[in-house]
């Protein structure tokens, strides 16, 4: 490859002509890399894993606050989770008291999630004993959005 910077001394930059030239061997040889540029970016599919609880009907406020301090304290331990949000309804009206959001890095970390033995033993000791009913609800999220610092 080849530049030549013409123009007389003095002249602002400005005023010079720049050309280059190449070989046709060069331009060859780094065509793959339009091929590479081209290629479309492909994102991992975050996940958002919202479950809705309904609980039993001898399950205390105090036992709801119990409810969400273990599923901080123990999910929080498995590597695939992101964050963990969990909270108790406002509205004493609505059919759906508490609830465990959970975001994760795609499909696969959310699989994964699911077969691990902290997550297995805390529904076993949590949420079956103390909810009769629960609606899962997943969503994809905005791949560029980092969970972590939201």
């Amino acid at each position: 490859m080849t530049t030549e910077i013409s123009g007389a001394a003095g002249e602002p930059s400005s005023m010079r002509q720049i050309s280059v030239t190449s070989s046709s061997r060069s331009i060859a040889a780094d065509s793959h890399l339009r091929g590479t540029l081209e290629t479309p970016i492909s994102f991992t599919l975050m996940v958002h894993h919202v479950v809705l609880y309904k609980l039993n009907p001898d399950v205390t406020p105090a036992r709801v606050e119990a409810m969400m301090m273990n599923a901080r304290m123990q999910l929080l331990k498995i590597p695939e989770v992101l964050s963990i949000k969990c909270g108790k309804r406002i509205d004493p009206e609505l059919p759906w008291p508490f609830f465990i959001a959970i975001d994760f890095e795609s499909m696969d970390k959310y699989a994964i999630f699911r077969e691990d033995s902290i997550y297995v033993k805390f529904v076993e000791e949590v949420i079956k004993p103390n909810t009769e009913d629960s609606l899962v609800l997943d969503f994809e999220m905005d791949p560029g959005k980092d969970v972590r610092f939201s």
